[in-house]
């Protein structure tokens, strides 16, 4: 009989969460501290008015793995709920809030849930896990695409609009030089998509 050797642990725990291809769920439920449901909407509501600033789209552009973020008070304000969907490694995920304006804005949030030790402190992670629970069922619409992928595929669609508007594009539509790279069923698929 052969011995086998001991599985390693990994130096990252599983983390709780579904995915669907590249993308992760991520919903974690607090208790909020008593009388401070109030001060805690007030800061969301902040929030929801500052959702147009620059400086929290560039730190989730920063980020760049965030594809949706929620936030929810419940049980007759008592429970608050943090629901998002990312790209990439949970531990990252956690370990990019803190390095954005997005962590400090996790901490006036999340410093009003019993025990939230700070998004900066060793054990945030820990304190996430205790509070995460799995989605039941989590599916993606763009299972296959990451935010980095869907922020370059706008560019690119920008850009070719840019080029489809150009009358010198047009000339080299009509140009009779160009009509067998113009009859191809691939060039014929890229003027139907850009057309719909």
């Amino acid at each position: 009989m052969t011995a086998t050797a001991p599985t390693p642990q990994s130096a990252h725990p599983e983390r709780p969460g579904r995915s669907d291809g590249v993308c992760s769920e991520f919903t974690v439920f607090t208790e909020i501290k008593p009388g401070e449901a109030d001060e805690l909407r007030e800061v969301l509501a902040a929030l929801a008015d500052a959702s147009d600033n620059e400086s929290v789209h560039a730190a989730v552009r920063q980020i760049g793995t965030l594809h949706d973020a929620r936030h929810v008070i419940f049980d007759n304000d008592t429970r608050f709920m943090f629901a998002s969907v990312f790209d990439g490694s949970w531990d990252a995920y956690i370990d990019d809030f803190a390095k954005t304006v997005v962590g400090e804005r996790f901490d006036k949030v999340f410093c009003h849930s019993e025990g939230f030790p700070g998004i900066s402190d060793p054990g945030v992670k820990d304190w996430f896990v205790a509070h995460q629970a799995p989605a039941g069922v989590f599916v993606s619409a763009y299972p296959d695409l990451t935010v980095q992928q869907i922020y370059k595929d706008h560019r690119v669609e920008e850009a070719f609009e840019e080029v489809l508007d150009t009358p010198e594009f047009r000339a080299a539509l009509e140009n009779p030089a160009n009509a067998e790279l113009v009859a191809t069923p691939a060039f014929q698929k890229l003027l139907e998509e850009a057309s719909a």
